[in-house]
């Protein structure tokens, strides 16, 4: 897949080991690897074809230019609207939660420099997430007057605990490391310049083992909380919905293109 603004530059980039450790990296340097909907889409047909890949056994998610991502890239708003889907997906974005929630294999993450909205929210959704010592996590929806995504209302949650999830998603402030690892968010912390290598280092340990048991282990991981998954999917859907372009949201975003605090009081009259 490519990207418009670069015509020539993959915004997916793909390599495979001789461990059957595919490493899967976010693209798009210049934008912070923000998501357009060839990212998203390109991302999702990353994970499909591992899945049915005989030769993969772990899958490293990592981005390009020191950081992992910044979440929806907004400029992709302002262009003209995607054709039409074949697939039954609304968009890249419901394509690539689908491809993430499928996925039956081991998914790794290697977080460094940003990570926010889709970017942190994604790295929740993996099955074990490093992160570099100078990483920055946010979960920027209320800021936005949005809803959590990719199921990060209750993967969060299931992770460090709803009281501890309800103060990260009701205040949207900045998460670093140290926080990251002390709250149960990520499995652990290295320098910014060993984290993508000790990520695979950990790949490559889990890849020595038959693929088969891998699948089956994360069967019995995911059993207890698919429910949970897919309701979360489905209420942040609805309240999305609901949420995006209302006058709050559109403040949030005039707000910050105009680079001023946004004033959320106006609508409590």
């Amino acid at each position: 897949m490519t990207t418009n603004d670069s015509p020539d530059e993959d915004v997916i980039l793909k390599q495979l080991d001789d461990d059957g450790v595919l490493l899967i990296t976010l693209n798009r340097p210049k934008r912070k690897n923000a998501f357009n909907e060839a990212q998203w889409d390109g991302f999702a047909d990353a994970l499909n074809d591992a899945r049915e890949d005989p030769r993969v056994a772990v899958v490293v998610v990592t981005g390009a230019g020191g950081n992992f991502s910044s979440g929806v890239d907004l400029a992709s708003f302002s262009g003209e609207r995607p054709p039409a889907r074949t697939d039954g997906h609304k968009s890249g974005f419901f394509a690539c939660v689908a491809a993430v929630f499928a996925f039956d294999k081991p998914l790794l993450c290697a977080v460094e420099g940003v990570a926010i909205g889709g970017g942190c929210t994604l790295a929740l959704a993996g099955d074990i997430t490093y992160v570099g010592e100078g990483v920055r996590m946010r979960l920027p929806f209320a800021n936005l007057g949005l809803v959590p995504e990719i199921a990060s209302s209750y993967t969060l949650a299931a992770s460090i605990g709803r009281q501890r999830a309800a103060e990260l998603m009701f205040t949207a402030e900045w998460i670093d490391a140290a926080r990251a690892v002390d709250v149960g968010m990520v499995a652990g912390a290295f320098p910014d310049a060993e984290v993508l290598e000790a990520t695979l280092a950990k790949a490559r340990e889990i890849a020595q083992w038959p693929i088969s048991a891998l699948r089956a282990i994360k069967r019995t991981l995911q059993r207890a909380h698919q429910a949970g998954i897919e309701a979360a999917l489905a209420i942040e859907d609805d309240e999305m919905t609901k949420q995006a372009g209302s006058p709050e949201n559109v403040e949030a975003v005039v707000s910050f293109v105009q680079k001023r605090k946004p004033d959320f009081k106006q609508f409590r009259k």
